[in-house]
């Protein structure tokens, strides 16, 4: 038998960001289903960092988180990990009530938006169809080293004496006494806290633990890269401010793209559908007249999202000792430092520090979810 003050359930990026920053401070298991770390959600990002990504509730958690991406502390990475490359959120004449609502919505954020005519886009992206005439600038847009970040919150929470096993599935808990006890497999574990960071698994493994769920769901996401040896080496990342594409370039003559989808799923092995292929090159072909060479690669991944779509963080008020951290939605790798801080303070009991200490934990907390 294993005794541990904290269980994590989960080795994503929410899973270890988490772990490394309680891992000094408690006994830390973290077990994770896969055979491999950050297999699902957390390894099949677009990679980008882009403070108005999931609206003005998550944007906090992406500004907070920048700083941080940006200048690391040396023990935790070597590098910085953002890559200036700057957003441009494009539209129609008709999308201008659009443009007007985004620049609304951040207009208190004090983030640099600003709106832009066609001029401004086709100087970015030659061939731009003629019927793409007004956007919204977003400068402080950056590519993301996700892979980067996962390894560095890996490296930490070894550091800090984390134990981590994968291939390593809860089957079930229950409470006894002030503690769980936790079946994985032929084994048992003991602890005081069990961290629920099980991304789309989310409301899944509450139920093994006897703990109702909060309406997290799963929604898929396509990815396609495309080879298009006319497209420029370098242009900002290009999203449709009605919500229904998203692409950027991956290497000389190549893009990533996705149709912007949210198809609700199960939690699973998710695997691209022909159909969202199709509607995601046939969207982009409307954009730009770049002709495609080929689809080299095409993924999908699973976005899990709390009803509201915002995250959920913190102590489940019908069972004592089980903690969410989850329903991170497609923001969890650029929202992750600035979650992992708060999410460590509530379950240490500390103050919030310094870099997130102006962010109200409560708007994330579980209990909002919880129907009486």
């Amino acid at each position: 038998m294993t005794t541990v003050d904290i269980l994590i359930v989960g080795g994503g990026m929410a899973g270890f960001s988490l772990a490394a920053g309680l891992a000094p401070h408690a006994r830390v298991l973290l077990i994770e289903q896969e055979e491999q770390p950050g297999y699902h959600a957390s390894g099949r990002s677009v990679a980008f960092w882009e403070e108005s990504y999931g609206g003005p509730g998550v944007q906090p958690l992406t500004s907070a988180s920048g700083p941080i991406l940006r200048a690391p502390d040396p023990d935790f990475a070597e590098h910085s990990l953002l890559q200036p490359r700057g957003a441009m959120h494009i539209g129609h004449d008709g999308d201008r009530p659009l443009r007007d609502a985004m620049l609304a919505d951040f207009a208190a954020s004090g983030m640099a938006l600003h709106g832009i005519e066609r001029a401004e886009i086709l100087a970015e992206l030659p061939g731009l169809r003629a019927d793409w005439t007004i956007g919204v600038a977003e400068p402080s847009c950056c590519d993301i080293d996700a892979a980067g970040l996962l390894a560095a919150y890996r490296r930490q929470a070894r550091r800090g004496g984390a134990q981590v096993r994968l291939s390593t599935r809860l089957e079930a808990a229950v409470r006894e006494g002030n503690g769980w006890r936790v079946e994985v497999g032929a084994e048992t574990i003991r602890c005081d806290v069990i961290v629920n960071a099980a991304g789309a698994w989310a409301d899944d493994v509450a139920g093994r633990c006897g703990v109702g769920p909060l309406g997290i769901r799963p929604y898929r996401r396509t990815v396609v890269q495309l080879r298009c040896p006319s497209a420029p080496p370098q242009f900002p990342v290009i999203a449709d401010l009605a919500g229904t594409f998203y692409f950027k370039p991956e290497g000389q003559g190549r893009i990533w793209l996705s149709p912007h989808d949210e198809t609700p799923d199960t939690p699973r092995d998710v695997a691209p559908e022909e159909l969202d292929v199709a509607l995601a090159i046939d969207r982009f072909t409307r954009v730009v007249d770049w002709p495609i060479a080929a689809v080299e690669h095409k993924w999908a991944g699973l976005r899990s999202f709390a009803p509201d779509r915002l995250p959920v963080y913190g102590h489940d008020p019908r069972a004592e000792g089980f903690f969410w951290f989850a329903g991170q939605g497609g923001f969890g790798i650029q929202t992750a430092p600035a979650a992992a801080l708060i999410g460590a303070a509530l379950l240490r009991g500390t103050a919030l520090p310094a870099p997130v200490a102006q962010i109200d934990p409560a708007v994330y907390a579980p209990g909002r979810l919880v129907k009486s």
